[in-house]
């Protein structure tokens, strides 16, 4: 069990170490095609538009081929579509990349959190915010990574290749030890795609709010502190390797506070966080404020997704990545939705305004908590 918990983790920290990596140098990846807010924000789209095709076929391919087979390829295909994204320059080809780019990272996220379901059910404790303390943690050396790498003024051409290069190695490493699951298709179940069903609905709603916070500061908490708070390129990513420390800090306690707290109670304080951290950076933009509130918000946003997915999973004794495919159709719409829109605003009102949107849909997140979460929950 213990090399399979291994081989999983190896699997999320692949995918934040990898993702992170690029997400720290977009204001300079902007800089290189010479666009705007709203130009980077209908290109993030495209990656939603990937994610959100993906998502239904996801539950349908995990119950078909089981979640290892998926992680593998789907993990593969991300790292080879992201050593891409920086090597074009025409429209085109850099909007199909960005669609294949999400449809290879948000099949390889259903896939894997499949895998950490059935890793739990082995332990038979609550773990999974153990993963997901994993891919905080490669999100959090990656953006590290990549203000170092900007730093030294490697080029994006060269260093998204060569960190994918490496992952690929992790990756292939790690497959031989996955979980081996193997469901026959289910009678019932022959050509039909996995849409969210009435139980899992309100959990999509609350990991779309979610999902389109962490969005916002991974895609944006840089670009906060260059535009808005006046700092260098370099100095700017930091901001998001603050709010990765936090997201690492509290999944790394998650599984304690989830036994502790109970799920309702720790998705309220989670929401209550997020709330305030983001009010304390867009009320008063400065370089103090701006770390604090990036890390309260990276505190709360930490254990929801955790939650939700292991509720998602344990919904469906069959396959568990069935049922996270369903939250997972709602909920990675926030993800990759979000940050576009977020570009949107920017363009219209300016960045301030544009994170309000995602202030907003914390306040959304702990009312759908509190009507959908039972108190002895």
């Amino acid at each position: 069990m213990k090399t399979q918990r291994i081989a999983v983790a190896a699997f999320f920290f692949a995918n934040g170490f990898l993702y992170s990596n690029w997400t720290a140098r977009l204001p300079e990846f902007q800089e290189n095609l010479g666009v705007n807010d709203a130009v980077l924000g209908s290109l993030l789209f495209l990656i939603a538009l990937g994610a959100i095709i993906a998502m239904p076929f996801s539950g349908w391919l995990t119950t078909r081929l089981g979640s290892r087979r998926p992680s593998i390829i789907m993990g593969l295909l991300f790292c080879l579509v992201l050593a891409l994204v920086p090597i074009f320059q025409e429209a085109w080809l850099v909007s199909l990349v960005f669609v294949a780019l999400g449809i290879s990272t948000g099949s390889m996220d259903v896939a894997m959190n499949g895998q950490a379901i059935l890793v739990e059910r082995l332990f038979q404790r609550p773990i999974n915010a153990s993963f997901h303390a994993t891919f905080s943690i490669g999100m959090a050396l990656g953006a590290g990574s990549g203000a170092l790498i900007s730093r030294f003024g490697i080029p994006l051409q060269l260093h998204l290749p060569l960190i994918s290069g490496l992952v690929i190695l992790l990756l292939i490493r790690a497959s031989t030890q996955l979980v081996r699951d193997e469901p026959e298709p289910s009678e019932g179940d022959e050509g039909h795609f996995r849409w969210p069903s009435r139980a899992i609905l309100p959990l999509g709603l609350i990991a779309f709010c979610c999902m389109c916070g962490e969005g916002s500061m991974v895609d944006w908490s840089a670009q906060y502190m260059n535009k808005v708070v006046g700092k260098s390129e370099d100095f700017s990513a930091l901001a998001f390797a603050c709010f990765g420390i936090a997201m690492t800090i509290g999944r790394i306690f998650g599984d304690y506070s989830t036994q502790k707290l109970g799920p309702r109670q720790l998705l309220l304080i989670d929401s209550a966080l997020t709330i305030l951290g983001l009010s304390l950076a867009l009320g008063f933009p400065s370089v103090l404020t701006t770390f604090v509130g990036f890390f309260l918000a990276g505190l709360g946003f930490s254990t929801i997704i955790p939650l939700v997915f292991s509720r998602a999973g344990n919904m469906r004794d069959d396959n568990p990545a069935a049922g996270i495919a369903m939250a997972s159709t709602v909920g990675y719409a926030g993800f990759f939705v979000g940050p576009p829109s977020i570009g949107y605003l920017s363009e219209l009102f300016g960045l301030r305004v544009g994170l309000c949107f995602t202030l907003g849909l914390c306040v959304v997140m702990m009312g759908i908590v509190l009507a959908t979460f039972s108190k002895k929950s």
